[in-house]
């Protein structure tokens, strides 16, 4: 009982204080201070979020706010929508982070595809083990397991006319423990699985190539975007357009891309021409060590996302999609993952979108699961902070 009455106390002192700069002071469901410290204003980014930003000086609780928006430009011609969904997982199951694969894949339930959609949902990402694709590094694509994988493209795809698909590689940069161009596979191998997948895809704008899962540890990280740049113009070649997301470091932190990967990514060319359909691919998740393996929340990463569309204003009003975030169903989690997806939903179109951790093949017991129960409802954490914010 007492855990209880210590949590009001210290609800009831935060709001007597003055919230520090970048902290939230105000949205839906927000009980903490609403007032900012000296040479800040609190900012209105939209109804579930508001935040002291520098600025002048202000006492005034976040209703009474003028300031507000993220500064964006207008979506550059030819652009993503505004987008937001989920992954529905599968087909990855058994892929380890050191790109090791001892599994078979399992479908994600086509019905969960016409389900969301009625929510709102507009994005599907869904992962697959590079083993189940190409079972010999290099060779051609398993004509068996593409025909199911695409099954289930083509049921995310029938389930909305504005429904885009996120076909993902989900192996960490790596093959069997050893990391790309860096003394695993190829750059030619890694360009094979591309070549071959813009030649089945390449006719479908509705789907966008997440070209690597999680690149992580990576020896040399100027290699690594040299072997970006090969599959961008390998994708090229074989006649796709189709829209390319480009991964960084670090499990692709979106917390790490303005420091790491960012600056060397900025640089990969399309020859297409110009970097609209270039989309950088990034991740963050809430919890204490950033893991996405832990039900409880600690951050709504709003000050990382806030550095992220800076530095991609700032390097030629480039654009980024937050492909993978979540939290557990717990109250924290739905308040806190729903001020992290109201800024993204704000920032577009320098944040292109969304797509929440997970669904698809995992059970309601799964962590961070939001596949819907049995009866069909919602699990809490999709009802409470990832619907509000669909396109």
């Amino acid at each position: 009982m007492m855990k209880y009455v210590s949590v009001a106390l210290a609800f009831a002192a935060l709001a007597l204080a003055q919230q520090s700069e970048w902290g939230q002071c105000g949205g839906i469901g927000w009980s903490g201070a609403t007032t900012c410290v000296s040479g800040t204003v609190c900012s209105v980014l939209n109804s579930y979020y508001s935040q002291c930003l520098p600025g002048v000086a202000s006492s005034a609780p976040a209703s009474s706010a003028t300031s507000s928006a993220p500064a964006t430009s207008s979506a550059p011609a030819g652009s993503l929508p505004r987008l937001g969904g989920v992954n529905t997982a599968g087909y990855d199951f058994s892929v380890a982070t050191d790109g090791s694969f001892t599994g078979t894949g399992v479908s994600p339930p086509a019905s969960q595809y016409a389900h969301f959609t009625a929510e709102g949902a507009n994005l599907y990402r869904i992962p697959f083990a590079w083993q189940l694709m190409t079972p010999q590094l290099g060779g051609s694509i398993n004509q068996t397991f593409l025909s199911i994988y695409d099954t289930t493209v083509q049921a995310a795809l029938n389930s909305g006319p504005n429904v885009h698909v996120i076909i993902d590689l989900h192996n960490y940069a790596r093959w069997n423990g050893a990391v790309i161009a860096q003394g695993g596979p190829t750059d030619a191998q890694f360009q094979s699985i591309w070549t071959q997948l813009a030649q089945k895809y390449g006719s479908n704008q509705r789907i966008i190539f997440g070209i690597m899962n999680e690149p992580h540890d990576l020896p040399s990280l100027s290699t690594w975007v040299n072997s970006v740049q090969g599959v961008v113009n390998a994708v090229r070649a074989a006649g796709s357009t189709n829209f390319l997301l480009l991964p960084g470091s670090t499990y692709a932190s979106a917390q790490a891309f303005p420091t790491e990967a960012g600056p060397l990514l900025v640089k990969v060319t399309d020859p297409l021409g110009g970097t609209t359909k270039l989309v950088f691919d990034v991740h963050k998740y809430l919890d204490s060590d950033n893991s996405g393996t832990h039900p409880d929340c600690t951050t709504d990463n709003v000050s990382v996302m806030q550095t992220l569309v800076q530095f991609l204003q700032a390097n030629g009003n480039r654009q980024a999609i937050l492909s993978e975030t979540g939290g557990g169903n717990t109250s924290t989690c739905e308040h806190l993952v729903g001020n992290e997806l109201a800024y993204v939903k704000s920032a577009y179109p320098t944040l292109v979108g969304f797509s929440i951790w997970a669904a698809g093949a995992f059970d309601t017991t799964y962590v961070l699961t939001v596949t819907p129960n049995a009866d069909g409802s919602d699990q809490p954490l999709w009802v409470d902070a990832v619907q509000p914010n669909l396109p």
